[in-house]
C-alpha cells in the first residue's frame, strides 16, 4: 500500500543564485500549495540533475510504493475545470473532431493568455514555448533529410492538415461567436499549433475502466501540473494512479538519493517520443523501441519476384484478398519489436499468402481465408526465434522488404554507427541531429536484427 506525503511543501532546488520571486518554479509551487497540491518532503523540483527541462529527483532514499505528490482534480487544467467550461458545454456538438482535443486546445488559448487566469503560475513554467522542438517546428527541408524513412515526416504532414482543418473549421468559428473571450489576432494559428505540441508532449488521458472499454471512446486529454514535470524513460520508476478524488504519483521501485524520478508515457517507440513529445532516448536504452516495415512493401517485393505476368497478377489477387481480411491496408505498417512482430497476425498471414501457389490460394479462397490447422496457430506468435524457423520462401520475401525498406533511409547503419562511437563528432551534432540520429540508427538496429534471422 502507497505510504502517504506530508502537506505540500515548497521543494525547491536552490542551486542557482536567482531570487526566488523571478524563479517561475518557485510561483509554480506557491500556486500548487494554494490548489490543495501535496508534495512528499522527500523529492524536490529542479533543472539541475534532470536529463531535460525541469524534473523531480530524490532528496532522500525512496521505497517501492511512496506517494510522490497527491494533486486534486480541481487542480486540474481540462475542458471541464476551464472558467469557460460552460461555454464548452453548451457548443459540444459543434466542437467534435477527429483528434478530439479542440475543448481542451480552447480552454489552453484561454487560459493561457486571460491575465487572471487561475493557471499562469503553471503556465509560467513554459513562458513562450520556445523549449517545445517537435518536428513540427523544423523546416520541411530539415524534417525530411534528418527524419526520411522514419514515418515521422508523415505523420507530421497528416498532424499539420489537421492543425489548419480545425482552426479553420472549428475554433474561428466558435472564436467569432464569442468575441469576448476570443481575438483571432491574439489566439492566431500559431500559436494554437503550439498549445497542440503543449498537449502531445505534457497532458495526460485517464485509462477507461475495463467495463467502458467497448462501449466509450477515449477520455479527453487533461493537463496535470507537476506530474508533467517528470521526464520519462522506459525504465521507469514511478507511475501515475487515478482514483475519483485525486491523482497520484508512486514509486514502482526504490530511488536512491539524488536520482532523477522518472514517469512513462507508456510503451513508444523512439519515432513516437520525438514526433510526439520532441526527443528520442539513445540506443540502448529504449526497450519499446519498433521500427515498421510499410505493409505495401511486401507486395512491392513479391511483385519483384514474379517472373512472368501471370505472376503478377497472382499477387495482386492475393493482396487484393488480404485487403478483404483486412490483414493488409494501403497505408498499414508491419511492427517490428526487439523481441518480436508486435503485428504478429497481419504479417504471419499476408507471408503465408503471398508465398502461395496458384492451386494453394485458390484453395485458400475457398475457404475464406480459414484454416483448421492447430500446429499453425500455434506457430501463429512470431518471437525472433520463430523468425528464424519461416519457410524458405517466406523468409526470402521478408529479407528482400527489409532491403527495401532499408533503401528509404538517406544513410545506412555503419555511418550512423561510426558517427556514435565518435565522441567528438557526435556532441557537434545539433539537438535536432542528435534525437534523429537516435531513431534512425534504433530502427535500422531492429532491421538489421531481422535480415539476420532470417537470411
Amino acid at each position: 500500500m502507497a505510504s502517504a506525503p506530508k502537506r505540500f511543501k515548497a521543494a525547491v532546488e536552490s542551486g542557482s543564485q536567482r531570487k526566488r520571486s523571478a524563479d517561475p518554479l518557485c510561483g509554480f509551487l506557491a500556486w500548487c500549495g494554494r490548489a490543495g497540491v501535496e508534495l512528499n518532503p522527500k523529492v524536490r523540483l529542479s533543472r539541475e540533475g534532470a536529463v531535460a527541462g525541469y524534473g523531480m529527483l530524490a532528496a532522500e532514499e525512496l521505497e517501492a510504493g511512496e506517494v510522490l505528490f497527491t494533486i486534486p482534480r480541481t487542480a486540474l487544467l481540462s475542458q471541464h475545470t476551464t472558467s469557460i467550461h460552460a461555454l464548452l458545454e453548451e457548443a459540444e456538438e459543434s466542437l467534435q473532431s477527429q483528434s478530439g482535443w479542440v475543448p481542451l486546445l480552447l480552454a489552453l488559448l484561454h487560459e493561457y493568455t486571460a491575465s487572471n487566469s487561475h493557471w499562469q503560475p503553471y503556465f509560467s513554467l513554459w513562458q513562450d514555448f520556445r523549449s517545445l522542438d517537435h518536428p513540427m517546428f523544423w523546416p520541411q527541408e530539415e524534417r525530411t533529410r534528418l527524419l526520411q524513412g522514419t514515418g515521422i515526416p508523415e505523420a507530421v504532414d497528416k498532424d499539420l492538415a489537421n492543425i489548419h482543418l480545425e482552426y479553420n473549421s472549428i475554433i474561428l468559428p466558435f472564436m467569432e461567436t464569442h468575441p469576448n473571450i476570443f481575438d483571432p489576432k491574439l489566439h492566431t494559428l500559431e500559436l494554437y499549433k503550439e498549445l497542440v505540441a503543449f498537449v502531445m508532449a505534457y497532458s495526460f488521458q485517464e485509462p477507461l475502466e475495463e467495463e467502458d472499454e467497448d462501449e466509450k471512446g477515449p477520455n479527453p486529454p487533461m493537463m496535470v501540473p507537476v506530474a508533467d514535470i517528470l521526464n520519462h524513460v522506459a525504465n521507469h520508476n514511478a507511475n501515475l494512479e487515478y482514483s475519483p478524488q485525486c491523482l497520484r504519483m508512486v514509486t514502482t521501485q526504490p530511488v536512491g538519493k539524488g536520482q532523477e524520478i522518472f514517469n512513462t508515457y507508456g510503451q513508444m517507440a523512439n519515432w513516437q517520443l520525438l514526433h510526439m513529445y520532441g526527443f528520442a532516448e539513445p540506443y540502448p536504452g529504449n526497450t519499446h523501441d519498433t521500427a515498421d516495415i510499410q505493409m505495401v512493401t511486401l507486395r512491392r517485393a513479391a511483385l519483384q519476384r514474379a517472373k512472368s505476368e501471370a505472376q503478377q497478377q497472382l499477387v495482386s489477387e492475393q493482396w487484393d484478398f488480404l485487403c478483404q481480411l483486412e490483414m493488409v491496408g494501403e497505408e498499414g505498417a508491419f511492427v517490428l519489436g526487439w523481441d518480436e512482430v508486435l503485428t504478429e497476425e497481419e504479417l504471419s498471414v499476408t507471408l503465408k499468402v503471398l508465398c502461395m501457389s496458384e492451386k494453394e490460394f485458390k484453395e485458400y479462397k475457398e475457404q475464406d481465408g480459414w484454416e483448421d490447422d492447430t500446429e499453425e496457430e500455434e506457430n501463429s506468435t512470431l518471437s525472433n526465434e520463430a523468425l528464424s524457423r519461416l519457410k524458405t520462401p517466406c523468409k526470402k520475401l521478408l529479407y528482400d522488404s527489409v532491403l527495401l525498406t532499408l533503401e528509404s533511409y538517406g544513410t545506412d547503419l555503419k555511418a550512423e554507427q561510426d558517427l556514435l562511437n565518435n565522441k567528438d563528432a557526435y556532441v557537434k551534432l545539433s539537438r535536432r541531429e542528435q534525437q534523429a540520429l537516435h531513431v534512425r540508427y534504433g530502427q535500422k538496429r531492429i532491421l538489421h536484427q531481422l535480415l539476420e534471422l532470417v537470411q
